[in-house]
Parts: structure tokens; C-alpha cells; sequence
């Protein structure tokens, strides 16, 4: 008599994919197909499968994800990728990422071998990754007009057609500086490869507890990059300006009037991501950042 086979370590598993992108209906079909034919229960995120055309017992909302999956398998790019995330954070489902989009940072599976790597994560091969967000809430004459949640970053920035502004920052009710720029990105170590980067900010590690305050275009140069424990509370003034905003993952935002208090901290959240095994951080910033690398041949550089 045949042994029964045991059931799969993530019973459910959800599939997300770029909304709006129709070039991958086919590989998130046979990545489903996959999934059930190793005895997982497939589910569909509500937008996604209203684009494929799946049966409305297929489509679930991200809470509903969040309820009962125990894996979410996001199809797209980064951007996709920080935007569930940011709605499953709060039920720890963990999160592997298939790259269809350029840059790939967090969606880190080629998608010419998505099956075969997932497969070999199912079977337990695979690494397992923390990492961090922020929450902000916005504060107007002592009451609190809005609040989100970024896991790239949280940034105070002028209008495009609009002089620079002047933030007061204080870090822990302790003054740190005023300071007259474009603006101000608060990013986490995922966020320091984002628009941190690019605004001249440091690299954080995921694994280290850290901040990065990074200052737009400052009028003094002296206005240097930082990285506070994330263990802090920024709180930021808009002192001067106009057509001054906030906004979180550039995918909420709040207008903000002059003495308006935009106050960060570090989520009580994380985020789970699950990598191919032998994955590496450093791997990936030399793939995307295209660092180079001078292999030596018996001592001496080619």
C-alpha cells in the first residue's frame, strides 16, 4: 500500500502580479499550475485575478492573503513588490520575488527560471531575510491629519515648481539642525539603494538597525548624510515653504502647510523574504549596481 505524501510546509500559497501587466498572464497560469501540482491551494490577489479571468473563489484581497496563506509569490518589480508588502507586513506572511521588472532589487528570481527555483525553495533550500519599515504620521496644530507606512522611505520634498523649503529636525526631542534644501529622505537599509542612493546616501545593509537621513540638494554643504539608530524618533518641521509635501514609498501622499510636523519612527512590523539558497546581498549590488570585478590570475590583475 502506497504511503500517503505528506502535505506541503505552505498549504496556501497567494500570487500577485503587476497590475496592468498582461505580457506575464502566461507565467503566472503555469506558475499556478506548478503550485497546485505540488499539492499547494492557489489563491490569486483580487486584481490579478480579475486580469486572468480566474473563478471569484481564486480571488482574495490582501487581508484575505494575509488570513490564510502561509507564502505570497509576487510576479513584477520592485514597485509591485513594496506595495504588497507593505499590506502583508502586519500578518508576517513571507514574500519570495520573481523579477519581470528592470532593477529587481527585492524580486530577485529571473524569470526565465522561476519554476525550478522556486521548486528547490519549496523543498527548503532557500534563505531567510528580515527587513524593516517606517511609519509616519503627519501632525497639524496637535492633530493628526495623516498617517502611512514606507518600506523604502518616507520624504519631505518641495514642489517641482517651487523654491527650496526650510525643515527643523529634531531626533529624539533633541535639535539636530535647520536646514534650507529640495528636501529630505528618511529611508530604511531597502530604501538606502532607492532615491537615498541616488540623493548621494550611504548603502545600509538590510541586517543593520540603522536609518538614513539623506538631505536633497542642500543650500549649505556641510549638510551631510546620517544614519541614526532606528531605534529614534525624527521629527520634521516644515519651518519655510510652499508647495511642500510628504510622501511614503512615492505612493501615499500628504500636502503640508508651514509648522506642519512630519514624525518617523521604525514599524513594529517587518517583512519576511525568502531567497534561493547560497543567495547573497553583496551579489546583488555588483549585478545591480554593476560594480565591477578584476578577477586576479596567479597574483596579478587581468
Amino acid at each position: 500500500m502506497s504511503t500517503p505524501s505528506a502535505a506541503p510546509e505552505f498549504s496556501t500559497v497567494a500570487i500577485i502580479g503587476k497590475h496592468g501587466d498582461t505580457s506575464a498572464a502566461d507565467a503566472l497560469r503555469e506558475l499556478a499550475g506548478f503550485l497546485a501540482g505540488r499539492g499547494h491551494h492557489v489563491v490569486f490577489e483580487s486584481a490579478t485575478a480579475l486580469e486572468l479571468g480566474c473563478p471569484p473563489e481564486q480571488s482574495v484581497t490582501p487581508a484575505q492573503i494575509g488570513a490564510s496563506a502561509q507564502l505570497a509569490i509576487v510576479v513584477g518589480g520592485d514597485g509591485t513588490m513594496l506595495g504588497i508588502a507593505r499590506l502583508l507586513a502586519p500578518f508576517g506572511v513571507p514574500l519570495i520575488g520573481v523579477n519581470q521588472g528592470r532593477l529587481g532589487f527585492m524580486t530577485d528570481i529571473p524569470s526565465d527560471r522561476m519554476l525550478p527555483v522556486i521548486g528547490d525553495m519549496l523543498d527548503g533550500k532557500r534563505e531567510t531575510e528580515q527587513r524593516s519599515l517606517l511609519e509616519g504620521t503627519v501632525w497639524r496644530d496637535g492633530v493628526e491629519i495623516f498617517r502611512g507606512v514606507a518600506f523604502n522611505d518616507v520624504v519631505v520634498a518641495r514642489g517641482s515648481g517651487s523654491g527650496m523649503v526650510e525643515l527643523r529636525v529634531s531626533v529624539d526631542g533633541h535639535f539636530m539642525y535647520n536646514q534650507r534644501s529640495d528636501g529630505l529622505i528618511v529611508a530604511t537599509p531597502t530604501g538606502s539603494t532607492a532615491y537615498a542612493l541616488s540623493a548621494g546616501g550611504p548603502i545600509l545593509q538590510p541586517q543593520i538597525g540603522g536609518i538614513a537621513m539623506v538631505p536633497i540638494a542642500p543650500h549649505a554643504l556641510s549638510n551631510r548624510p546620517i544614519v541614526l539608530c532606528d531605534s529614534g524618533v525624527i521629527e520634521i518641521e516644515l519651518a519655510n515653504g510652499r508647495d511642500c509635501s510628504v510622501n511614503f514609498d512615492m505612493q501615499s501622499l500628504s500636502a503640508l502647510q508651514v509648522h506642519d510636523r512630519v514624525v518617523i519612527r521604525r514599524s513594529a512590523h517587518t517583512v519576511t523574504f525568502l531567497h534561493p539558497h547560497g543567495w547573497s546581498y553583496y551579489d546583488t549590488l555588483r549585478e545591480k549596481l554593476h560594480w565591477n570585478e578584476y578577477p586576479s590570475v596567479s597574483g596579478q590583475l587581468k
